[in-house]
C-alpha cells in the first residue's frame, strides 16, 4: 500500500515548497507585484463587468482581425518582460567590477539572459509579426477571413500557452541556464537536472504548435484566396513577404519540433542523441537548431522588408521601384536562408572548404538585400516624402540595417569570425539587425496600420519622441558593445575584473535607459490616442495613404471585410480604385455566411499549458488527464456542426452605405 510520501511524489513530481523561490527577493518583490496587478485587473474587469463581453467578443473570436489584434498585445505585454531582463542584465554589467559582485547571483543571471534571448524572438517578435500577417493580408488580398478561422484562434492561443509557460518559470521553479538555443551538453540532464531546460523545451513545444499550424493557415490563404485579377505579380509587397515568410515557418518549425523533441528524450528516457557517449553527437544539435535558426531570423525580418516597402510608396506618394526585382530579392533571400546555416558556428572544425561555402553563401544573401535597401531609396527619390512617424521608423532602419548588415558580412568572413566568435561584437551585430530590422518594422507597421484596425490616428508627437528615443537609445547601448566585442570581452559574463571596461557598460546602461523611454513613450502614444480619438479619427486620412486594397475596406472593417470580392485590376489596387472614380455596387447584396465563435481554442491551449507543467514537474497523472482531456475536447469540436452564421442582406445593405458615404468622401 502506498504511504503518503509516495502519493505525493506520484502527484506532485519534483514540485515542492523549495521551488518557491523565498530565498530571492527580487522574484519575490515581482511575485507581488503581479499578484497584486493581476487582482487588480481582475477586480476591475468583474467590477465593470466585461468577461462575458470579453469572452464572446475576444477569446472566442475567430475574426483574423481581432485575432491579429491579440497576438499584438501579446507581444507588446512580453515586450516590457523581456525588456526588464535587459535592463537587470545591463545594471549588472555596469556595476559589477572588481569586489563588487553586483546584485544578481550568477545562476539568476544566466536564467535571465536566457528568458530574454527566448522571450524577444519567441513571444515579442513572433507575436507582433504574425499578429500584423493576420491583419493585413486578408484585407490586401480582398479576402473575408483565412481559409482557416478555427486554426487561426487555436494557433494564437498556443502560442499565448507557450508565454504563460515562461512566465510561470520566474516563480515556480527556475528557468533555463544554458543561453537561449540551449545548446547541449550544458542543457543534458548531467549539467542542468534542474527543470530549468524542460521549461524551455515544453514552452516552445506548445508556442511551435501554434506557429506551424498559423505558418500553414496564412500559406494557404495566400495562395488559395486572392482576390479575382490578383495574379501573383500582383500581389502587394507586404502580401509576398507574407508568403515567403510562411514557406519558411512551415519549412523550418517541424525541425525545431524534432531537435527538441531529440533533446527531450535525451533528458526524459535518457537517450543520446546529443551527449558525448554511447554514439551521441552534440554538434548535430547545434547544426539543427541552426537549420531552424537562421530561416527564423529571415522569418522575423522579412514581413517587416514587406512593412517598409508599404510605407516607402504611400509616403513617398509614389509606386515603389522596382516590383518585381523586390518580389526576386524576396524569393532568393527565401532560398539562400537555408544554405547559410553554418556561419553560426564556423569554429567548430569543419575545414576549410566547408567554411568557405558558407561563408560565400553568407555574403550572396546580402545581395538581395540590398537591392531592396536601394529600390527603397529610389522610391524615395524625387518623391514627395511626408515624415511622418512610419516613415522616420523606416528611414531610421535604412542607416542602423545598413551598419548591421556590415558588422554581418564581417562576421561571414571565417577568419575574422575566429576572432570574433562568442564575444560581444556577435551581440552588437545579432541586435543591430533585430531591433534597427525588426523592431524598427513593426513599430512602422503598427503606426502605419493603426488606423485601419481602430479608426483614428497614433498621436504624432509621442509616436516621434518615442522614435528618437529608440533610434539614440540603440547607438548609445550598442555601439559600445561593439568596442568591447573588438577587445576581446565574451559574451554571457555577469562579473568583470579588467576596470578599463566599466566605462564602456556604464555607457551602453545609459543607452538601454534611453530606450525604455522610447517604449514609454510609445504606451503614452497609446494612452494619448485612445483619450484624444474623437480628434484623431479619420476614415482612411490623407487619400494619398494607402494604396493597396485593404485601404478600400472601412476604418475600422466590418466582420465580414468585403459585401462583394472586389476585382483587381493592378498592383496598388486602391490607388486604382480612386482613380477609376471609387465604384462600388449599390444592389444585389446577399446574406454573408459566416463562422461562428468558439471556445475550443482556449480551452485546448489552457490543457496544453497544464500537461507541459506536468511533464515539466513530472506529475504524471496530471499529464494523463490533461492529455485525455485534450483528445475529448479536440473530438467535441469536430462534431460540433453548429458553428455558422448568416449576416441578413438588408444589414450588409446598410452597413455598406454607411461604409461607401464615408470612402467616397476621401477618393
Amino acid at each position: 500500500m502506498l504511504d503518503s510520501f509516495d502519493l505525493t511524489k506520484l502527484f506532485f513530481g519534483r514540485l515542492t515548497w523549495e521551488a518557491i523561490p523565498l530565498h530571492e527577493p527580487i522574484l519575490i518583490a515581482t511575485f507581488g507585484a503581479v499578484i497584486l496587478g493581476g487582482l487588480g485587473l481582475v477586480a476591475a474587469l468583474t467590477y465593470f463587468r466585461k468577461w462575458g463581453f470579453l469572452w464572446r467578443e475576444w477569446f472566442t473570436s475567430i475574426d483574423h482581425k481581432k485575432i491579429g489584434i491579440m497576438y499584438m498585445i501579446l507581444g507588446l505585454v512580453m515586450l516590457l518582460r523581456g525588456f526588464a531582463d535587459a535592463v537587470m542584465m545591463r545594471l549588472q554589467q555596469a556595476i559589477a567590477f572588481g569586489d563588487n559582485l553586483g546584485y544578481l547571483p550568477p545562476h539568476h543571471y544566466d536564467q535571465i539572459f536566457t528568458a530574454h534571448g527566448v522571450i524577444m524572438i519567441f513571444f515579442v517578435a513572433m507575436p507582433l509579426v504574425t499578429g500584423l500577417m493576420n491583419y493585413v493580408v486578408p484585407l490586401q488580398i480582398g479576402a473575408r477571413d483565412v481559409a482557416f478561422p478555427f486554426l487561426n484562434n487555436f494557433s494564437f492561443w498556443m502560442t499565448a500557452a507557450g508565454a504563460a509557460l515562461i512566465m510561470v518559470s520566474l516563480f515556480v521553479g527556475e528557468f533555463a541556464k544554458t543561453g537561449w538555443l540551449a545548446y547541449p551538453p550544458l542543457s543534458g540532464i548531467l549539467q542542468s537536472p534542474d527543470v530549468g531546460v524542460d521549461y524551455y523545451i515544453w514552452a516552445l513545444q506548445i508556442a511551435g504548435v501554434g506557429t506551424t499550424l498559423s505558418g500553414i493557415n496564412l500559406l494557404v490563404t495566400i495562395v488559395k484566396m486572392r482576390a479575382p485579377g490578383m495574379t501573383m505579380m500582383k500581389m502587394p509587397v507586404f502580401t509576398w513577404t507574407s508568403l515567403c515568410t510562411n514557406v519558411l515557418i512551415v519549412a523550418a518549425f517541424p525541425v525545431l519540433t524534432a531537435v527538441l523533441a531529440l533533446l527531450s528524450l535525451d533528458r526524459y528516457v535518457g537517450t543520446n542523441f546529443f551527449t558525448n557517449d554511447f554514439g551521441g553527437n552534440a554538434m548535430m544539435y547545434v547544426n539543427l537548431i541552426w537549420i531552424w535558426g537562421h530561416p527564423e531570423v529571415y522569418i522575423l525580418i522579412l514581413p517587416c522588408f514587406g512593412i517598409f516597402s508599404e510605407v516607402v510608396s504611400t509616403y513617398s506618394r509614389k509606386r515603389l521601384f522596382g516590383y518585381a526585382s523586390m518580389v526576386y530579392a524576396t524569393v532568393v533571400i527565401t532560398v539562400l536562408s537555408y544554405l547559410v546555416w553554418l556561419h553560426h558556428f564556423f569554429t567548430m572544425g569543419s575545414g576549410a572548404s566547408v567554411n568557405s561555402f558558407f561563408g560565400i553563401t553568407t555574403m550572396i544573401i546580402s545581395i538581395p538585400t540590398g537591392a531592396k535597401i536601394f529600390n527603397w531609396l529610389f522610391t524615395m527619390y524625387r518623391g514627395r516624402i511626408k515624415f511622418d512617424v512610419p516613415m522616420l521608423w523606416t528611414v531610421g532602419f535604412m542607416v542602423t540595417f545598413v551598419i548591421g548588415g556590415m558588422t554581418g558580412v564581417l562576421l561571414a568572413v571565417p577568419p575574422a569570425d575566429f576572432v570574433l566568435h562568442n564575444s560581444l561584437f556577435l551581440i552588437a551585430h545579432f541586435h543591430n539587425v533585430i531591433i534597427g530590422g525588426v523592431l524598427f518594422g513593426l513599430f512602422a507597421g503598427i503606426n502605419y496600420w493603426f488606423p485601419k484596425a481602430f479608426g483614428f490616428k497614433l498621436d504624432e508627437f509621442w509616436g516621434k519622441m518615442s522614435f528618437w528615443f529608440w533610434l539614440v537609445g540603440f547607438y548609445v547601448a550598442f555601439m559600445p558593445v561593439y568596442v568591447l566585442g573588438l577587445m576581446g570581452v565574451t559574451r554571457r559574463v555577469s562579473h568583470f575584473e579588467d576596470p578599463s571596461l566599466q566605462i564602456w557598460f556604464q555607457i551602453a546602461a545609459v543607452g538601454v535607459f534611453l530606450i525604455a523611454f522610447g517604449i514609454a513613450a510609445f504606451l503614452i502614444q497609446l494612452v494619448v490616442s485612445f483619450k484624444r480619438r474623437a480628434q484623431l479619427r479619420d476614415v482612411t486620412g490623407d487619400p494619398w495613404d494607402g494604396r493597396t486594397l485593404e485601404w478600400s475596406t472601412s476604418s475600422p472593417p466590418p466582420s465580414y471585410n468585403f459585401a462583394f470580392t472586389p476585382v483587381i485590376h493592378d498592383n496598388d489596387a486602391w490607388w486604382q480604385m480612386k482613380q477609376r472614380g471609387f465604384e462600388r455596387p449599390q444592389q444585389g447584396f446577399l446574406p454573408i455566411h459566416m463562422p461562428k465563435n468558439t471556445g475550443a481554442g482556449i480551452i485546448l491551449a489552457g490543457l496544453s499549458t497544464v500537461c507541459g507543467f506536468g511533464l515539466i514537474w513530472h506529475m504524471w497523472p496530471l499529464v494523463v488527464v490533461s492529455f485525455i482531456a485534450i483528445l475529448a475536447v479536440a473530438i467535441g469540436h469536430t462534431f460540433n456542426y453548429k458553428r455558422d452564421y448568416y449576416i441578413p442582406a438588408e444589414e450588409v445593405v446598410k452597413t455598406e452605405s454607411e461604409r461607401t458615404r464615408l470612402l467616397a468622401n476621401h477618393a
